[in-house]
């Protein structure tokens, strides 16, 4: 039963190979007609494996019918422009906090909603404090005692009470408590209840955490303010691109709630670092923000230009075909023969891609509908390592019978059609003496086997 078995899967084999070799073209059955417009192929000289693609005969009818278009290698310039998307944020430089140094609570509030614009020095809350009301005191009673000592004489009093007057005003200053404020304290000598906080830059109020009643604390964050005349636009570029980013590089940007509107800015910081979950590099764009129209979280479209790349060979983007290992382009030859040929290709801009190797100026190339090429070829190469399969030599295996050791006469597939091919019943002439033999074994007669019907 093994060697029965042994000779079953190669008969098998090779009626696969056979209907394999019988399927030629592109799919057509009728060459004669041209319904598929394809050349048969010259399997005897593709000598390679099934891995590796074959040339492809095309005829211009077929070309055409499929959409096949060509493209020339030229020699030109190459526009690098690098296109990407970001959002609008705050210029950090451009950001103060206001947060007290002493505690108390707030009486009153001049600025009382976020978004409200402040000009530096604006007022913006009363502060009433046991501290700021003690070290008033201090100050008044310290002028006092300067004015006192110089009426009674002696450089050392005096001394002592201007350093003691020194200490009250320099205590006020490091609670920010302005200059002038002070000085008013020393010229009316009345003690304030409340203290007033100012703005100390212009800009917007982005944040505020305090109303009328609070109790404050030292270092707590009361208003967030951001001067908006300028933002920052956060962007990501692709790590292929970020080549062509420098610091200093101009910078074309739109919005979508101006369209057809664009706004120019510079690139300020190139991030040093690049994300492993995305693969794209941070760069920071600094844009003049006149009347406040650039909104911080504002979607932007950024496009960048980098300096002409000059005389390079070019080729359609649409002629290379990417396998992932290597890149791919079909070279029409004089003959009409397409012929993949391995590239190594460069930068990309629109429609164009830069050519390092593979060919040269004045090349024709496949500029479309190159997957159908390159899945005709591979079928090509498939046929032919198939073709080769065909062609095994089975002479040594042991056709015998394992209990009686006769051998087995070759089957009779004249019965059988494979598919897109006719049946020929004239290519047996010799079924018939096939059959006597078989009828005149010795122990079968009348055609049937001695082995009990066993086949």
């Amino acid at each position: 039963m093994k060697t029965r078995n042994q000779i079953i899967l190669a008969l098998a084999l090779v009626l696969t190979a056979i209907g394999a070799v019988a399927i030629t073209g592109f799919g057509s059955q009728d060459q004669e007609a041209g319904a598929s417009g394809m050349e048969g192929h010259d399997h005897s000289a593709m000598a390679a494996g099934a891995d590796e693609a074959q040339p492809v005969s095309l005829s211009p009818e077929a070309g055409r019918r499929i959409g096949v278009t060509y493209a020339t290698v030229t020699r030109g310039t190459l526009e690098r422009v690098v296109r990407t998307v970001g959002f609008v944020t705050y210029d950090e430089t451009r950001l103060t906090t206001v947060n007290p140094k002493i505690d108390g609570w707030a009486e009153r509030l001049f600025v009382d909603f976020t978004g409200a614009p402040v000009r530096a020095g604006q007022p913006l809350l009363e502060v009433y404090s046991p501290a700021l009301v003690t070290a008033q005191e201090e100050l008044i009673l310290a002028r006092n005692l300067l004015e006192e000592s110089r009426d009674r004489g002696g450089d050392r009093s005096v001394e002592n009470a201007r350093e003691l007057l020194s200490a009250a005003r320099r205590r006020l200053a490091y609670w920010d408590i302005p200059e002038e404020a002070i000085r008013a304290i020393e010229e009316s000598g009345e003690v304030s209840k409340t203290m007033t906080l100012r703005a100390p830059a212009d800009g917007i109020v982005v944040e505020k955490s305090v109303v009328e009643g609070d109790r404050i604390m030292p270092g707590m964050d009361l208003y967030r303010l951001a001067d908006l005349s300028r933002v920052w636009i956060d962007a990501e570029i692709f790590e292929k691109d970020l080549s062509l980013v420098r610091n200093g590089q101009h910078a074309v940007v739109s919005f979508e709630a101006y369209p057809g509107e664009t706004f120019h800015g510079t690139v300020t910081y190139v991030y040093p670092t690049v994300s492993t979950a995305t693969r794209t590099g941070k760069i920071r764009l600094e844009l003049p923000n006149p009347g406040l129209r650039l909104k911080p979280g504002m979607y932007a479209e950024v496009e960048l230009q980098s300096p002409t790349l000059q005389e390079t060979l070019l080729i359609p983007r649409t002629a290379v075909l990417q396998t992932g290992e290597r890149s791919v382009v079909f070279h029409r030859m004089e003959g009409g023969q397409l012929h993949p040929v391995e590239v190594v290709t460069g930068l990309r801009s629109g429609d164009a891609v830069q050519l390092l190797s593979g060919l040269k100026e004045g090349d024709t190339v496949v500029a479309s509908a190159t997957f159908l090429i390159d899945a005709e070829s591979n079928l090509g190469a498939a046929m032919a390592g198939m073709a080769g399969m065909a062609g095994m030599d089975h002479s040594g295996m042991d056709m015998g019978d394992e209990e009686g050791g006769e051998t087995m006469d070759p089957m009779d597939h004249s019965g059988h059609s494979m598919p897109g091919m006719t049946p020929d019943t004239t290519a047996r002439p010799d079924t018939t003496a096939q059959a006597d033999r078989r009828s005149m074994r010795p122990g079968a007669p009348d055609g049937h086997s001695r082995s009990g019907g066993r086949s």
